[in-house]
């Protein structure tokens, strides 16, 4: 399939800039959906002049999705909440507002949608994120029934808000909290490849890809290893989820807390790629070790900054 215009909502996120990017270097004219169009500029020396523009868009509000997708062959959601606060709620983003772009996008006449899920989606899942992203898929399947669903672990990368969190953490604080004792299994994917997902899946689509990373963890093995790669000693201190939720109260006051009660629901549950489920392989991938990258953007969290160099045990 010839794909000329792309729509991209929330192409400026972490995720959004490399499939941006990629899309460019293919020739495709991308239309990138933001609330902040300005906070997007960023984006547009990837492409040639005119290639990608940033517009102003928003999935709570019909009028500005229909008329960002017309003309599009194809659109990609990628618009995601980590955690709720007022009108921004899971249901408005996940839910309502996928459903808003996958019928706007069938309306238009695109022949493709992507839509950007996670991992551990589903109905009856504890955390009412799980929930939503459910609610979303089923939402998007029903107004265009060919639309790809990807369901990716935690995404890593330079810009991503797992290990740049917990590695910030790790320089003021002599203890990093291990909820639940820190064994909820993880599969993290590196960024690039989920960019390179997007530009591999064939055509018209109608399939639903879990993505993962080639090794498994337990939260307490990636914050040993994020450890190992800033060169810093801390001890993890196993905690309950009860404490956790205590904690987690009083930071959902913050404007960006750094952990909420639906987070620790969804810690309770694995977040690894079922056997059953398609994956990179169906799509010629071979996904990159976390060990790889790692290293290449944790090394300003050493003593030192970048410069610092790795102690010799």
């Amino acid at each position: 399939m010839t794909i000329r215009r792309v729509t991209v909502f929330g192409g400026s996120g972490f995720l959004g800039r490399y499939i941006v990017e990629r899309l460019a270097d293919e020739g495709v004219v991308v239309t990138v959906a933001v609330r902040d169009p300005e906070r997007a500029k960023f984006l547009m020396p990837l492409g040639n002049v005119g290639q990608i523009v940033p517009v102003a868009a928003s999935v709570t509000h019909q009028a500005s999705v229909d008329a960002t997708v017309a003309g599009a062959d194809a659109v990609i959601n990628l618009v995601g909440i980590l955690h709720q606060r007022g009108r921004r709620s899971f249901k408005a983003i996940h839910a309502d507002g996928a459903a808003r772009v996958a019928r706007a996008a069938a309306a238009a006449g695109a022949r493709h949608m992507v839509h950007l899920s996670a991992l551990g989606a589903d109905p009856r899942a504890p955390s009412e994120y799980a929930r939503s992203k459910a609610a979303g898929e089923a939402a998007v399947r029903e107004a265009f029934p060919t639309a790809t669903i990807l369901r990716p672990s935690i995404i890593f990368g330079p810009e991503d808000g797992f290990f740049n969190l917990f590695a910030g953490l790790a320089r003021i604080s002599p203890v990093l909290p291990l909820y639940g004792g820190g064994h909820t299994r993880f599969q993290p994917v590196y960024v690039g490849d989920v960019a390179d997902a997007v530009m591999h899946l064939p055509s018209p689509g109608g399939a639903t890809y879990e993505l993962g990373g080639p090794q498994v963890y337990s939260f307490a093995e990636l914050l040993r290893l994020m450890l190992r790669h800033i060169d810093r000693r801390r001890i993890l201190l196993p905690l309950p989820y009860s404490v956790g939720a205590m904690q987690a109260f009083f930071f959902e006051f913050l404007p960006n807390p750094p952990l909420t009660r639906d987070q620790l629901r969804q810690l309770r549950t694995d977040n690894v790629v079922s056997p059953e489920a398609l994956s990179f392989a169906d799509l010629g991938i071979a996904p990159t070790a976390l060990d790889v990258v790692l290293p290449t953007y944790l090394k300003r969290y050493r003593r030192g900054g970048r410069l610092g160099r790795m102690s010799v045990a």
